[in-house]
């Protein structure tokens, strides 16, 4: 299988990868003239051939538009910011697992000084949403949000389906949440270790969010990231 690369835009019958995706294509797979790789816009996505390989950019010349189709069920995740090995490596798993966005959430149990270094790390973080969305060969990146405090992202829930995972002991189940539901488009909320203040879980509920669980176990947040996305996916159709 052809691996997959983003581009800026496609130039007519061309298209130019520079910067980091250039570097790792002509260093570390040793791209070479006349190779065929796969490279999407973000809409669409096309069978390039390599025209020319240059230390800083790869050009392309495009040959034939491919298939391509986003998820029919359009997820947002609001992580709570924890550990940043914890983080970085949960936001990778959710690009994987097809997020459509993720905002990462300033919630009143997360450690103060790694809110405060989350401006400094958004760039090493949309470098792991890119590497993570070129191996999974997805259509389109996941919009990466600044930091937002949880009261004003769970405001934004429209007509959305909304989750937030709860460690109360009488939560229901999130399979029971899910039940009989047809949505296409949902918003998850996982909150940081400790979990959620009650202020905050009052501010989801007024909102219109649904408090579940994910059973009787103590689950790691980068551990529930992939636990309750692939159960939204499973229950919601994908």
């Amino acid at each position: 299988m052809r691996r997959r690369f983003f581009v800026e835009k496609f130039d007519g019958q061309r298209a130019l990868v520079s910067g980091d995706r250039a570097h790792h294509l002509g260093v570390v797979l040793r791209a070479q003239a006349g190779q065929l790789y796969e490279l999407s816009d973000g809409t669409r996505v096309y069978l390039g051939r390599i025209e020319k390989v240059a230390r800083d950019s790869v050009e392309f010349a495009l040959l034939e538009e491919l298939p391509a189709q986003d998820p029919r069920l359009q997820v947002v995740l609001l992580l709570s910011v924890v550990k940043f090995d914890a983080f970085e490596w949960a936001i990778e798993k959710a690009t994987e697992l097809g997020v459509a966005e993720i905002v990462p959430l300033a919630a009143a149990r997360s450690e103060k000084a790694l809110i405060a270094a989350a401006e400094k790390r958004s760039e090493r973080w949309r470098k792991i949403v890119l590497e993570a969305a070129q191996q999974s060969r997805r259509v389109r990146l996941p919009a990466l949000q600044p930091v937002a405090r949880p009261e004003a992202a769970f405001t934004a829930l429209g007509d959305r389906l909304g989750i937030f995972l709860s460690e109360r002991v009488d939560a229901p189940v999130l399979r029971t949440v899910l039940s009989n539901r047809v949505a296409y488009e949902a918003i998850l909320g996982i909150g940081p270790e400790g979990g959620w203040t009650d202020e905050e879980r009052e501010a989801a509920l007024k909102a219109g969010f649904h408090e579940a669980s994910l059973g009787r176990l103590i689950l790691r947040t980068e551990t529930a990231v992939i636990a309750s996305l692939a159960l939204l996916s499973y229950a919601l159709g994908e």
